[in-house]
């Protein structure tokens, strides 16, 4: 496989860069935002010393196209992935080395919760039911395996660490933390979210297994912000190979990640570089579940 230019890092002449990210480089427009969404790739919340190509484009695209898909449940802070819309001066091959991996988006305050929906039974949800019988603080009945459906879709919040892994919080903290409407109101609507999506990748082959969500707050309304339901934020499955009682083949970093677990490496940076065909295979995954869910092929 070809592979084209994996961009590490996005910097523009026209626009300050506010951060980087593991993945994302944000770009301050005055009262909006320009994410950039880069070929890096972090594991074990090392970023990893190759990128993957087309990873940012994928990461973005799928964003945009469920934010324009969900619209009418909630809003988001999106406003347009077209680089043409965007209000600053771009030379011809800034223009090219965004186009289907930036978006310009509202600024808000980010509200401090990972908003995480699960259906299926498995990462750390798996873990924390081989350990205590229960979804972290919410009991499940017994004799379920990995990969098993869960009865329901259970909201399972987690802290937004700015560094490390994010801790798991009972429901009853997060409305100790952001007052029990706001937290009932995002509870409800990540469950939907997770339903409506649910329901749509499955006519297209995938089972999604769990995600999560980030909000903002703009001009004093709750909007959907950051990534949604792309294979960095959720666990999607392949339909047909979906068999529970072990690990499922995934569309996530769980490949990278098996792939580092085999290294003689101790999770601290630097992380070893990735051998060709692993990026090559990463790659395919990536394009693959960008193809399933979008139903077009990657330009």
């Amino acid at each position: 496989m070809k592979l084209p230019i994996a961009y590490k890092e996005i910097d523009l002449t026209s626009a300050k860069l506010l951060r980087r990210g593991k993945v994302r480089d944000i770009f301050d427009l005055g009262d909006k935002l320009l994410f950039v969404a880069s070929d890096r790739i972090s594991a074990f919340d090392v970023v990893l010393p190759n990128a993957i190509p087309y990873k940012g484009k994928v990461l973005n695209s799928i964003s945009a196209f469920w934010f324009r898909k969900v619209k009418d449940i909630i809003p988001s802070h999106f406003i347009t992935d077209d680089v043409d819309e965007f209000p600053i001066d771009l030379s011809g091959e800034e223009k090219g080395m965004l186009e289907g991996r930036s978006s310009l988006v509202y600024k808000g305050e980010m509200i401090d919760v990972e908003c995480v929906v699960r259906g299926y039974l498995d990462g750390s949800g798996w873990k924390s039911y081989k350990k205590t019988g229960k979804l972290f603080d919410i009991p499940l009945p017994s004799g379920l395996k990995q990969g098993d459906k869960l009865p329901e879709p259970l909201f399972t919040p987690t802290t937004k660490a700015q560094s490390g892994h994010d801790e798991s919080v009972s429901f009853s903290q997060v409305k100790n933390e952001i007052g029990e409407e706001k937290a009932q109101y995002l509870k409800g609507k990540s469950i939907e979210l997770y339903r409506t999506a649910f329901d749509y990748a499955i006519e297209k082959g995938l089972v999604l297994a769990d995600t999560k969500f980030e909000f903002t707050v703009v001009d004093d309304e709750i909007r959907l912000a950051d990534e949604i339901f792309t294979p960095d934020s959720s666990r999607f499955w392949d339909k047909t190979d979906y068999k529970p009682g072990g690990p499922q083949p995934s569309y996530d970093k769980q490949y990278i990640r098996d792939w580092l677990s085999g290294q003689d490496w101790d999770r601290t940076p630097p992380a070893p570089e990735l051998p060709g065909d692993v990026i090559e295979r990463s790659v395919e995954k990536y394009l693959d579940v960008y193809r399933k869910i979008t139903g077009l092929k990657l330009s």
